[in-house]
């Protein structure tokens, strides 16, 4: 099997603002894949720029992925390792465009294996609920979202801090007051926080009963993350400090943390992925599959990676609820309030909606 040609979209999704400690989006600034092979099989991949966090725009992974595609061009797309290797060894970084291609060239391997990608990585179908994020507003406003979410049927809510810590501390207090003791809640400080405002903002959250905090500090502060971890009274979850199985085990050696983050966009993809769950999984450090602000197609590509990854007992695979205006998809997971479930059609499942792709920006390599 070869590679024949490649098909590359500006996958622009408009979405109500969301607000993180460190920016505001106003679109999913997403790229789509679209791998073509001698077979007639073709591989679907989508990444989602989060120029804040990974630092890529949506036109840095735009102007990859031209290159990229001309590398793999008459490659074997099964020999998966190696042609990620292709890309690693072009340029360093650039993992969230690497992902899309790393997505396309499982999905293909998956099809010709005529299964699931979830049963092509050795996993199977089990109970997935996701969280709902409350991005960063005044604390009244996000107790109205945390009440709005919790009618709805939500029973864990993250909660997006970061800012100045005693108004985060409030924004808690509030959501707590209003949804009671049976919610679950999760914070994520998106690296808002200096290591002595950590320390006191998680003593103060304390009392309203968290299950874990993201990423509190910068990751130039990584160093500090052991002492932050033994001396906080919430657990620590480490997200934009962990971006590869080199950095799961700097983190669990030196006890940085509880728990591990694994997206894709930081990842490169499932490849690497799969080896920081291995990493993982042989010190018992558990796991969340998280996301960026990609469509169901992207979304559904992580939940068959959740499937197959034991270890990952926590999901945030919420981006489509978070104010996605339109669903540029066809196929893939469903949402049954928030329970996420994924059809057994070979691959990923999902595929991009053509009149959609119609209005879409394209190149052809």
């Amino acid at each position: 099997m070869k590679i024949t040609h490649i098909e590359i979209y500006r996958f622009k999704i408009p979405m109500e603002p969301f607000v993180i400690a460190t920016g505001t989006m106003h679109f999913a600034q997403n790229v789509l894949i679209r791998m073509f092979t001698d077979t007639g099989i073709y591989g679907v991949g989508e990444c989602s720029a989060f120029p804040m966090i990974v630092g890529e725009t949506q036109e840095t992974c735009l102007a990859m992925a031209k290159d990229f595609a001309r590398i793999l061009l008459k490659k074997d797309p099964l020999d998966i390792p190696e042609r990620m290797n292709d890309l690693s060894s072009y340029a360093a970084h650039n993992n969230t465009i690497k992902s899309a291609f790393d997505m396309a060239l499982f999905d293909i391997s998956a099809k010709r294996a005529r299964l699931p990608l979830y049963k092509f990585l050795g996993g199977k179908k089990r109970n997935v609920e996701t969280d709902m994020t409350i991005g960063i507003n005044t604390p009244e406003n996000m107790a109205l979202s945390a009440l709005r979410y919790q009618k709805q049927g939500c029973r864990i809510i993250k909660i997006k801090l970061g800012k100045e810590i005693h108004e985060d501390v409030e924004r808690v207090r509030r959501i707590r007051e209003a949804v009671g003791e049976e919610i679950v809640l999760r914070l994520d400080a998106n690296q808002g926080w200096s290591f002595d405002d950590a320390l006191l903002a998680l003593g103060k959250l304390e009392p309203f009963n968290i299950e874990f905090c993201e990423q509190p500090m910068r990751t130039w502060f990584d160093d500090q993350l052991p002492e932050l971890n033994v001396n906080s009274p919430i657990a620590i979850m480490a997200d934009e400090s962990c971006y590869d199985h080199h950095d799961a085990r700097r983190l669990i050696n030196s006890k940085a943390c509880e728990y591990l983050n694994i997206k894709f966009a930081k990842s490169s993809g499932i490849l690497e992925a799969q080896k920081i769950h291995e990493v993982a999984l042989q010190t018992g450090t558990k796991c969340m599959i998280g996301s960026m602000l990609e469509s169901r197609i992207g979304l559904s590509a992580n939940l068959h990676f959740a499937l197959a990854s034991p270890n990952i007992i926590f999901f945030d695979l919420d981006t489509c609820l978070l104010g996605h205006l339109i669903d540029p998809v066809i196929g893939g997971l469903t949402f049954n309030g928030f329970t996420l479930s994924i059809p057994d059609t070979p691959g990923i499942g999902a595929d991009a909606d053509p009149q959609f792709l119609m209005n879409c920006e394209k190149w052809h390599i």
